[in-house]
């Protein structure tokens, strides 16, 4: 959508559809976006649908060629180690499964060109805004994959598996607490979600503690995906995310349906000949991992017909392959330097803000680290400019929300060396390294994750900014971690972990309710306090549909944490997505995305470069 379009709905309402699959947001992979530098070539027969005024790609294209019957498209998700296979979304960890996830996606809810839910989607929301009530309504006739018909209770299940005491996922949060009975069922001193009323087999009525704006956009505790009672419902919650149901043959809704998973390395589908909206074109889906190193090559040979994760540190390798077009967008996403100041207490259920006794408690150290980071050469050296320095936890995109003025910590390593100066940390015994306030030796370990062949060379550099201030500053355990190893240690608060970098794809929902609340366990830093909860509360209130109030709120959150640095923005990314010239017409336009029953191919088999 047009420039023009985000900011007349910015100034109507606030953007906020929590990312559909955890209510909250979501693990990023390590990858990254690429301006298209392409020639004529890549662009003949594009229509853009979206186009904002500093658009770098082409969001849509179309290739001529009469569609042939069927087909298998063929997919490369870009990963240097196995995806983890939890395909639930109730359970799920990461952005590769949600992925994978896409394809069968049990979604109830379109939403609009504005992220705004409508009622063109398997279900549709009616707000009672004065009595904080939302009543879901399923559309008749529509079955799961395996023929057996949906049914209300298999929306009103999903709620009844995140509030419960067994739960072994991580998202019953401060968002789905406020729902009317959520806090009690998970205590167990009550056996259902009061606030959970069936009123038939097609509607669902749900009582809320307090609405906001984010209602309409996913928000406020609504689950906006469905899960099979006739399927799950008699496993026991504490070992859904290991069974069979999850693992290897899930019942779902959207267009397609796995038919064969090798663990870790691909997924198989084939068409959903019940999904609603009719059958798909293509005979199927087939997903494969392919590690950064060789995904150039299978992109020229021809082995794929569309590229996810593709990272921006490989453009040049194929910017002049005639086989593909390159669509992109700026992603909703931000990388983030992190400093553990506390611990999760898993008994209350609640982030443990300890300064003083943390490493990273002071506040002149963390500032300075932010400053002594050089992430400019890195963005233009590595990434070919398609990452910038970001200032701000919410992406630019986001205009209503996002602070411009944040100065941010742009690479200043004589104002790093004050800071440290001011703060008492000094070389004490001439080693070339700073020792704490209290003379002692100061080794600081960072956890960042392992990625394509250029992921040593950046954590490397980044050490080297650290020492050049005099901190020594190493890998934890010796070396960069794998994706899933990494966020375990991470939200587990290791004690082997000082600092961290991390990832967050926002989704469409730039609210930090979820990320940075004191009963949030992705909150990874650790850091709350009154002043950054009564924010985060406010920006989800009622009186958030003031929208100035709500734009104020948002203000201070992004200013607080920029002044207390638990968390230092690092980069925005756009993302990339080569597409093989033999898919008929493809979308990445948030606002006219393509639905993937609409996929059709022109050839037999993706054409070769």
């Amino acid at each position: 959508m047009k420039k023009a379009k985000w900011l007349l709905f910015a100034a109507l309402f606030s953007v906020l559809l929590v990312l559909a699959a955890c209510n909250g947001k979501e693990e990023e992979p390590a990858t990254d976006g690429k301006e298209d530098t392409s020639s004529e070539e890549t662009t003949e027969g594009t229509e853009t649908a979206t186009e904002t005024s500093d658009s770098l790609f082409e969001v849509a294209v179309t290739n001529e060629g009469e569609a042939i019957e069927g087909g298998t498209l063929q997919v490369a998700m870009v990963k240097d180690e196995p995806f983890q296979g939890i395909f639930n979304w109730e359970l799920y960890e990461d952005a590769y499964d949600a992925q994978l996830m896409e394809w069968v996606s049990n979604s109830l809810f379109e939403v609009d060109e504005n992220f705004m839910i409508t009622d063109e989607g398997i279900a549709s929301l009616e707000v009672d805004q004065e009595n904080n009530k939302a009543t879901v309504k399923i559309r008749e006739g529509v079955k799961w994959s395996d023929g057996e018909p949906l049914t209300i209770d298999d929306v009103i299940l999903p709620y009844h598996i995140i509030g419960h005491k067994d739960y072994t996922g991580v998202r019953y949060d401060s968002q789905f607490q406020n729902i009317i009975g959520a806090e009690e069922y998970h205590a167990g001193t009550a056996d259902t979600i009061s606030g959970l009323k069936k009123i038939d087999d097609l509607t669902l009525e749900i009582s809320f503690k307090q609405l906001s704006p984010s209602i309409f956009y996913g928000g406020d505790g609504l689950w906006t995906y469905a899960a099979p009672v006739h399927q799950i419902a008699d496993i026991p919650v504490g070992e859904l995310v290991e069974s069979d149901a999850v693992r290897k043959n899930p019942v779902t809704l959207g267009a397609f349906i796995i038919d064969k998973i090798v663990p870790g390395e691909s997924v198989s589908y084939v068409k959903n000949e019940n999904y609603w909206r009719g059958a798909p074109k293509l005979d199927g889906v087939v997903v494969k991992v392919v590690p950064s190193s060789s995904i150039s090559v299978a992109i020229e040979s021809g082995d794929y017909d569309l590229i996810q994760n593709f990272n921006a540190t490989k453009m040049p390798e194929i910017e002049t392959f005639d086989n593909i077009s390159i669509l992109g967008r700026p992603e909703l996403y931000y990388s983030y330097l992190g400093f553990k100041v506390g611990k999760f207490d898993t008994e209350q259920g609640k982030v443990v803000t300890d300064m003083e006794g943390s490493k990273m408690g002071d506040v002149k150290l963390r500032q300075a680290m932010g400053y002594a980071l050089d992430i400019e050469q890195v963005s233009e050296v590595y990434y070919n400019n398609l990452r910038e320095r970001a200032n701000s936890l919410i992406p630019p995109v986001f205009e209503a929300f996002y602070d411009a003025e944040l100065k941010g910590y742009t690479y200043d390593p004589e104002k790093a060396i004050a800071l440290l100066d001011e703060a008492g940390y000094e070389d004490v015994d001439g080693d070339g390294f700073r020792e704490d306030p209290n003379g002692e030796k100061l080794e600081i370990k960072l956890a960042s994750m392992s990625g394509d062949a250029v992921a040593e060379e950046i954590a490397s550099f980044y050490l080297q900014n650290w020492a050049d201030v005099g901190l020594n500053v190493v890998l934890s355990t010796g070396r960069l971690i794998e994706f899933n190893a990494f966020y375990d240690m991470v939200q587990a608060d290791d004690p082997e972990i000082d600092i961290f970098m991390g990832a967050w794809g926002t989704g469409t929902n730039p609210s930090p309710s979820g990320l940075y609340g004191e009963v949030d366990e992705f909150n990874f830093s650790r850091y709350t306090s009154p002043e950054l909860q009564e924010a985060i509360e406010a920006i989800d209130s009622p009186e958030a549909f003031d929208t100035d109030f709500r734009a104020e709120k948002f203000k201070f959150f992004q200013q607080h944490i920029e002044e207390v640095a638990t968390t230092i923005p690092m980069q925005f990314r756009y993302e990339i997505f080569p597409v093989n010239k033999r898919v008929k017409n493809y979308s990445v336009d948030y606002a006219e995305p393509t639905q993937l029953q609409d996929i059709e191919l022109v050839a037999e088999e993706p054409i070769a470069n």
